[in-house]
């Protein structure tokens, strides 16, 4: 292993953690993404679950054009998308005018085409986030409702042209979509607004063979969680709860989005896919 990347390496780990899943995996879905293009929004460290999806994307084949929200995070992700011979590596702050639009114009001059996007973006301003949403401002919302769900949307609507031979678009949601989860606040009304959209969108996209789904994971402890009051709390009524009793990790989430953006699955759109050790059959 002498010239393996950082990732190369932390993947060889993972495989040989769990060798019976991966042979599964790669057997199912390899040849499927070889040679696949695709955008991954929304990586801020290598705890991302973007991240985590990125990393089995570039096991598997896929070349991938990575985004970055600002020079603070740049210096963070630009190392990680190198490893994975990223060469489309951009700044995208989906609050600033352009931004989003500069991304696609770049893949759409290099590569001409996109085969899938990965969004995994959220945010509240953190005043909205720890307060009731019943006490939530509407410039907190809309911040919410914009960066959360509405960048799905306008991701969808850049990345469509683009898709002339079909495509896969994914987002990331969570369960406190559709139950009441102490201390998700506002983003539980936002991720249900975001879900709703896959819906819609994949119905409006599913002539022209674009699928479009949401992954819901369990908690996982990321720069985004961590602005969630008691989150810790979280994580421990998911392992005492959850039916296989553990936490799944972003390399967990990165082998079902793998699947997704696959040729296996083809005929699977709108949906919403858990990935929790049960959880949600129980929560």
């Amino acid at each position: 292993m002498g010239n393996e990347s950082e990732v190369e390496r932390e993947i060889t780990e993972i495989m040989e953690k769990y060798p019976q899943a991966f042979r599964k995996m790669r057997g199912a879905t390899s040849h499927h993404i070889a040679g696949k293009r695709g955008l991954v929004l929304g990586i801020a460290n290598d705890r991302s679950i973007a991240y985590g999806c990125a990393k089995v994307f570039h096991l598997l084949g896929a070349e991938m054009a990575v985004t970055y929200l600002n020079e603070k995070t740049e210096r963070f992700v630009r190392p990680l998308a190198e490893n994975m011979g990223c060469q489309i590596i951009m700044p995208c702050d989906v609050d600033v005018p352009g931004s989003m639009e500069a991304v696609f114009e770049r893949i759409a001059r290099e590569w001409g085409k996109l085969d899938f996007v990965l969004h995994s973006i959220a945010f509240a301003p953190k005043e909205d986030l720890h307060s009731r949403v019943v006490d939530c401002s509407k410039e907190g919302f809309l911040i919410a409702m914009h960066t959360s769900c509405h960048s799905f949307i306008q991701a969808a609507h850049l990345a469509e042209p683009l898709m002339q031979d079909g495509g896969s678009l994914l987002t990331v949601t969570y369960y406190g979509s559709e139950k009441v989860v102490s201390h998700y606040n506002i983003m539980g009304p936002v991720k249900a607004a975001l879900e709703s959209c896959v819906r819609y969108m994949a119905a409006e996209l599913g002539p022209k063979m674009i699928r479009v789904n949401a992954i819901s994971p369990g908690p996982i402890l990321t720069r985004a969680s961590s602005g969630i009051e008691q989150f810790d709390e979280l994580m421990e009524r998911a392992v005492a709860n959850a039916p296989e009793h553990h936490l799944v990790t972003i390399e967990d989430v990165g082998s079902l989005a793998a699947f997704l953006v696959g040729d296996r699955s083809k005929s699977i759109t709108g949906g919403l896919h858990y990935i929790d050790g049960g959880y949600h059959i129980v929560g």
